[in-house]
C-alpha cells in the first residue's frame, strides 16, 4: 500500500474513533441526571419570555418592537452569556474528563487503542454538540417569543425586517461562546480535580473585566462576544464612570480570535492528554 493509501486509512480510522467516543459521550451527557440544572439553566429565559409575551396579550402594550428587542440583548448578554452559557460549560467540559475520574471510569478509555488527541476530539465535540443544541435552541425560542405579542408586526419584522439577521448573530455568539468556554474548561478538567476555584477565577475575570485596561480586557472571552452584539446594550451602572472603553473589536477578528483562541486551549488539552494518568486514589 502506497503511503496515500495508508494517510486515506489513518483519516477513516481516525474519524471513525472521534465518532464513536462522541456517540458515547452524547448518550451520556444527554441523558445524566446530573444534566437537569443546565436543562433549567436552558429553559429558564423560554419561560419567563414566553411569560412575558402572554401576559402583554392581555393588556395594552406599552413599548415598542425595538425596545423588546433592547431587552433582550441586555439578557443575552448578562444571562446567555455571563451565567447559562458559562455554567453550563462548566457542568459540561470539566466532567468530561474529571468526572470519569470520579466515577473510576476513565481507565476504560485510558486502556483503548485510541490516541489520546482523538479522545479529546471526540469528548469536546459531543460537549459541544450538547452544550450548543440546549443554547441555540433556548436562544432561539427566547427571541421568537418576546415580542410575540406583536403578532403580524413581528413576524414581518423578524422575515422581512431585521430580525432574522439579528437572530443569526445572537446564534453565532451562543456556538462561539460554547466552542471557546467549552476549550478552556476542557483544559481545566484535565488539570484540576475541583472545578470551584478555576470556574470562580475564570468568572471574575470574563464579569469584571470592564474595570481592567483596554489590553487586559481583549484577553477574554466575553469581550470579543460583546464584538458581535447585534443590538447595543444600554449602560446605566454608575459603576461605568470608572471603566475602560477599548473599543468594540473588528467582527472578523473577533471570530477569528475566538476560533484562533479555541484552537490553541485544545491543542493544550490535547498535549495534557497524552501525560494524563488517572489517580483513583486521590
Amino acid at each position: 500500500m502506497n503511503l496515500a493509501g495508508l494517510k486515506t486509512l489513518s483519516w477513516d480510522l481516525w474519524s471513525r474513533q472521534v465518532g464513536g467516543v462522541m456517540r458515547l459521550e452524547l448518550k451520556r451527557i444527554v441523558f445524566t441526571r446530573r444534566a437537569w440544572w443546565i436543562y433549567l439553566l436552558a429553559l429558564a429565559p423560554v419561560a419567563l419570555l414566553g411569560l412575558h409575551s402572554l401576559v402583554m396579550t392581555r393588556k395594552r402594550s406599552f413599548h415598542s418592537i425595538a425596545e423588546d428587542g433592547v431587552v433582550f440583548a441586555t439578557i443575552f448578554q448578562l444571562f446567555y452569556l455571563r451565567m447559562a452559557i458559562f455554567f453550563g460549560c462548566v457542568g459540561v467540559f470539566f466532567s468530561l474528563i474529571r468526572g470519569e475520574v470520579l466515577e473510576k471510569t476513565i481507565h476504560y478509555y485510558l486502556l483503548a487503542p485510541i490516541r489520546r488527541e482523538l479522545l479529546v476530539a471526540g469528548k469536546y465535540l459531543a460537549g459541544l454538540t450538547a452544550t450548543v443544541s440546549y443554547f441555540a435552541a433556548s436562544v432561539t425560542a427566547g427571541f421568537l417569543l418576546i415580542s410575540a405579542h406583536f403578532g403580524q408586526a413581528y413576524w414581518d419584522y423578524v422575515f422581512r425586517g431585521p430580525g432574522l439577521g439579528q437572530l443569526g448573530w445572537y446564534l453565532l455568539s451562543t456556538v462561539l461562546a460554547c466552542a471557546g468556554y467549552g476549550a478552556a474548561f476542557l483544559l481545566l478538567g484535565l488539570r484540576f480535580r475541583n472545578p470551584m476555584i478555576p470556574a470562580a477565577l475564570v468568572l471574575l475575570w470574563e464579569t469584571n473585566n470592564w474595570l481592567l485596561p483596554g489590553v487586559a480586557q481583549r484577553i477574554s472571552i466575553v469581550y470579543y462576544l460583546k464584538s458581535l452584539a447585534p443590538v447595543a446594550v444600554p449602560k446605566h451602572n454608575v459603576l461605568l464612570l470608572l471603566a475602560i472603553d477599548p473599543g468594540a473589536s473588528p467582527v472578523w477578528l473577533a471570530i477569528a480570535g475566538l476560533l484562533a483562541l479555541t484552537l490553541c486551549l485544545l491543542a493544550l488539552a490535547a498535549l495534557r492528554a497524552r501525560r494524563f494518568e488517572a489517580a483513583y486514589t486521590e
